[in-house]
């Protein structure tokens, strides 16, 4: 048998195995063991009583989290020439157009979000090869294409995310960082868990918030008790 490592023990001192704690708890635990000597994200694992296998039962959605992510997002928008003055006033990274699909069909993808205009999309559909396996395809249903670029550059930049359950019915995310306050956690957690409820498909039968756990970069998670959740 292995030995514990000083961090496992410490881990193991402040976190009781099998217990739930309180979304309140879990949000102040999770600094508590933390060990990484930079800033760690908080992230968050709902596992969901859906089969995601079958299309009325697919959760996505964005949020829009009350703290924002604590991290710099890199945005890039794919505009025509009239939107890019104020996609740059937002706060964009990269705003043009041809440049950068070209710079995409290189293997550029040094970015964290790409916004783009419905008219745009033409162009932008050949690159879902190159941006559809790193996340970064642009997506009506997440905001992402949309005539308002403006809008959805500020929205991102103040901390809007996207999510999508996954084929084992599970949804992860990044939340905020571990040097968030634990009120600031809890209240993004809260905001993204809330946001899951209300997107519960009418065709998901039985328990639908099954567990959720509440971690930081390379720590173990905290299990969260579904019922502290406030609506």
């Amino acid at each position: 048998m292995s030995k514990l490592t000083k961090n496992q023990k410490l881990y193991n001192a402040k976190v009781e195995q099998g217990k739930a704690y309180t979304l309140e708890e879990a949000a102040a635990l999770v600094k508590e063991i933390t060990f990484t000597k930079f800033d760690a994200s908080t992230d968050i694992d709902v596992r969901l009583g859906v089969d995601p296998r079958k299309a009325n039962q697919m959760v996505r959605g964005v949020v829009s989290l009350p703290h924002g992510t604590g991290k710099q997002v890199r945005v890039l928008v794919l505009c025509g020439p009239e939107a890019e003055a104020a996609a740059k006033e937002a706060g964009a990274d990269y705003v043009g157009l041809e440049e950068y699909i070209d710079k995409i069909k290189g293997g550029w993808t040094d970015i964290d979000v790409i916004i783009t205009q419905p008219q745009i999309m033409g162009k932008v559909g050949p690159l879902g090869r190159i941006l559809g396996p790193r996340g970064l395809m642009p997506n009506p249903k997440s905001g992402t294409v949309t005539p308002d670029v403006a809008k959805a550059v500020k929205e991102v930049k103040q901390g809007k995310i996207d999510f999508k359950v996954d084929k084992g019915g599970i949804v992860h995310t990044s939340i905020g960082k571990v040097s968030f306050s634990p009120e600031q956690i809890r209240d993004n957690a809260a905001a993204f868990i809330n946001t899951l409820i209300k997107l519960k498909p009418a065709a998901a039968k039985g328990t639908y918030i099954k567990s959720i756990y509440l971690s930081s970069t390379m720590s173990k998670g905290i299990k969260v008790d579904p019922k502290s959740i406030e609506a």
